[in-house]
């Protein structure tokens, strides 16, 4: 399906806008590290507050998703986006205090975090409804969002890269600073766009269905998994750039992570519709594992900037993947599916800072960098133990044009028991909301 479907479903401005609004967020992990660590000294507290602020993102994740089922994602998404801005004033402020004003400032900036990633997602999964073929559009949609998510992930860590070229602190408020007139002039606004209003009490969009909690789970460890990676990734670049002399080079060293994952996210809407989801998600869980390995290794095979370029076209595959799984396990509750799912990407976040800020301080960035293969393989264990029922008959979906949940365990089903029937599920319900 081609990409111009998706200029044509919404307003001209959405794209762009959404593009910069989530820009904070790519430049909040990496800047908060350096803001932090250049005020203290101290790269274990730098790490354990940026881990802070990720697991507050998590919380506050959970809870913006709620709201907005409740009261709608406009009024939730741009009330959080002018909150957010207001907490990363205080945490430059609280520089000026000590530590402890720094971490509480770092946990209320994670809280109100406005979660563009996630409800823009739920928002695609209701325009898909209207379309000719959903699961065609949402393939689509969810590859576009990994594309520019990554794209955000070049720009928004070389724009704290560049206004913070001599890591010094002012410097690096000056990027945070950036963050957050970004959020006050292209998240605010850009929520507004979102689709989807509060369920009026009694209508059927008020009816809560279940979330199916255990197969969800699954899918929220393996963005706990993908968000260590990160974690991890963000203390071994930020020292093996300091290490090397120019620790503005940081942001840069980190946004090759996204120029082959953009890449990667593009081309995945291009993938064959027969190649079914959880074949995907096992074969780009072990992708994820060899681009791991090669960013270990650099220096050895291949220089940094060239290995981190590789390991990223590792990364947008996978993600999209579990993300395209979620929205077919829960199509009645995609905004909170989605900000469950994303939650754990922060949770993962924190450990991977933690434990590679550790890692830093006592043995050097070497091995911080040997830390996400590690991870890579639980992901890749994960991925080959997930072995959910087989796939339901197609009589069971539901009349209303919405599959019942049990229809969604072939996601999962890897062509290992039920694949003949997966085949005639897809062929005979072209109009089923999701992603294959």
């Amino acid at each position: 399906m081609s990409y111009r479907l998706l200029l044509n479903t919404v307003h001209p401005v959405f794209l762009p806008l959404g593009f910069l609004a989530r820009l904070p967020y790519a430049m909040l992990p990496l800047g908060t590290l350096l803001l932090i660590q250049a005020a203290t000294g101290s790269y274990t507290f730098a790490g354990v507050a940026a881990g802070s602020l990720s697991l507050a993102m998590a919380l506050g994740g959970l809870v913006v998703g709620r709201l907005a089922e409740r009261f709608g994602p406009r009024p939730v998404g741009a009330l959080a986006a002018i909150l957010n801005a207001g907490a990363i004033i205080g945490l430059i402020a609280a520089t000026q205090v000590g530590r402890v004003a720094m971490l509480i400032a770092a946990i209320l900036i994670g809280l109100v975090q406005p979660q563009v990633g996630p409800l823009v997602r739920a928002h695609w999964s209701h325009v898909a409804r209207s379309t000719a073929e959903p699961a065609e559009f949402m393939s689509t949609a969810l590859s576009y969002e990994a594309a520019v998510e990554e794209t955000s992930f070049i720009v928004g860590p070389a724009l704290v890269g560049g206004l913070a070229a001599v890591h010094t602190e002012i410097e690096a408020a000056a990027a945070l600073a950036a963050g957050a007139a970004l959020l006050v002039l292209a998240a605010a606004p850009f929520a507004l766009l979102y689709h989807g209003r509060a369920a009026r009490p009694g209508s059927p969009g008020a009816v809560r269905a279940p979330l199916p909690a255990v197969r969800l789970a699954l899918l929220v460890v393996a963005m706990v998994l993908m968000g260590a990676i990160f974690g991890a990734l963000q203390i071994a670049i930020s020292a093996a750039a300091k290490e090397s002399g120019h620790p503005g080079a940081a942001g840069l060293l980190y946004a090759e992570l996204g120029i082959g994952s953009a890449v990667a996210g593009v081309a995945y809407a291009w993938l064959s519709p027969r190649w079914g989801l959880h074949a995907r998600y096992l074969t780009f869980a072990a992708a994820l594992w060899v681009g791991m390995v090669t960013l270990a290794l650099n220096g050895t095979l291949l220089p940094l900037p060239v290995a981190a370029a590789l390991a990223g076209v590792t990364i947008a595959p996978y993600m999209i993947s579990i993300y395209a799984l979620t929205e077919r396990l829960a199509p009645a509750r995609v905004a909170t599916a989605m900000t469950v799912l994303c939650a754990g990407g922060p949770v993962g976040t924190a450990i991977g800072q933690a434990l590679a800020g550790v890692l830093t301080q006592e043995y050097g960035q070497r091995a911080a960098f040997a830390l996400p293969p590690v991870i890579a393989t639980l992901a890749v264990l994960l991925a080959a133990g997930t072995r959910p029922p087989a796939v339901a008959p197609a009589s069971s979906v539901a009349l209303s044009g919405c599959p019942d949940r049990s229809q969604f365990a072939h996601a999962f089903n890897g062509g290992t028991g039920g694949e003949e029937q997966h085949q005639v599920t897809e062929q005979g319900h072209r109009d089923t909301r999701g992603v294959r």
